[in-house]
């Protein structure tokens, strides 16, 4: 064989193994709300990081990350993931889990890998994974401690619910089995206040009007909790002794270090979860090996003596 026979074969090898690579790159979307709260800033933030990270680990691994202010909005540019930039991994964590169940099972039925994260779809059907909070966990601690604090006397509990979501579902029907062994506690109402300071606020509002005796409020998350405590605040009322949010908000972790009373504790659930999302589908697309279906990060109850090991002064959560 001669010197140019053999060049032309090599020549044909090496872009047969280039177009080979190119088809089994990894290009990731990832898909996640904007930053309309604290949380989600966070989550943006981590994301964001994991990036960068992830990039610099797996150099022939692309990263898209994609925020979106709705249902309506996160549809659409999971679409044009797939359409525009070829993506076949997505890891999403949804706006609300009916509206993006369809959209989703659609790219995963077009053979794009599906981790989602968070608030779990309608249908698990949909996706290929599952990384989130113990949110069955949240609501049992939230509702554990609440117990403890009230004690056998009881009293009268509001609920600020998030969104219509699996995983709000899921914190609201743990809680209430827990709460529920109290008979001398009582759940007023719950209301859903969108995981948002303003409409906690007038929520918690809603809740002092028609409620002349509450004895503690269970937020279910910093930011409502936040709102919460300002319409008490601006109410001057003095009846409510416990005030309990969730996920470590770190001026809340501050305040249980500085000894704040009417709210002593917290719940973890940590917006990093985006990035343990992201480095678990990553590494499971490059090296080959099957990801669990399922991955679920503890939930912990966060008192004075270990308020310390959560506070994160310069996150944005």
């Amino acid at each position: 064989m001669n010197t140019i026979a053999r060049f032309a074969i090599l020549t044909a090898l090496i872009a047969s193994s280039s177009s080979l690579a190119q088809n089994n790159k990894v290009i990731v979307g990832v898909s996640i709300p904007a930053a309309d709260h604290g949380w989600t800033a966070g989550v943006v933030y981590h994301a964001n990081e994991a990036k960068k990270a992830l990039e610099q680990q797996y150099p022939g691994v692309q990263i898209i990350v994609k925020t979106a202010k709705d249902a309506n909005e996160q549809a659409n540019q999971i679409q044009d993931l797939l359409t525009v930039n070829k993506i076949n991994t997505l890891v999403i964590l949804p706006q609300e889990s009916a509206p993006l169940t369809r959209p989703v099972a659609a790219l995963k039925a077009k053979g794009v890998f599906v981790t989602v994260v968070d608030r779990g779809l309608t249908d698990p059907k949909a996706q290929d994974a599952y990384v989130a909070g113990d949110n069955p966990g949240f609501g049992r601690i939230s509702a554990a401690y609440l117990n403890s604090r009230l004690g056998t006397k009881g009293g009268n509990v509001v609920v600020l619910r998030g969104i219509p979501t699996v995983i709000d579902n899921q914190r609201n029907d743990a809680f209430r089995e827990v709460i529920g062994k109290n008979p001398n506690i009582k759940i007023l109402d719950a209301k859903y206040a969108n995981w948002n300071a303003d409409d906690a606020f007038k929520v918690m509002q809603d809740y002092l009007t028609r409620f002349p005796k509450i004895d503690a409020v269970w937020a279910s998350d910093d930011d409502m909790a936040m709102g919460a405590l300002k319409a008490i605040q601006q109410a001057r009322r003095t009846d409510i002794k416990i005030l309990l949010g969730g996920a470590g908000k770190k001026e809340v972790i501050k305040g249980i270090l500085d000894g704040n009373t009417l709210m002593p504790a917290n719940v973890t659930y940590p917006s990093s979860m985006i990035a343990d999302a992201m480095k678990l589908t990553i590494a499971s697309r490059v090296t080959g090996k099957a990801m669990k279906p399922s991955t679920i990060i503890p939930s912990v109850l966060v008192v004075k003596n270990n308020a310390s090991k959560f506070y994160f002064p310069n996150s944005p959560f």
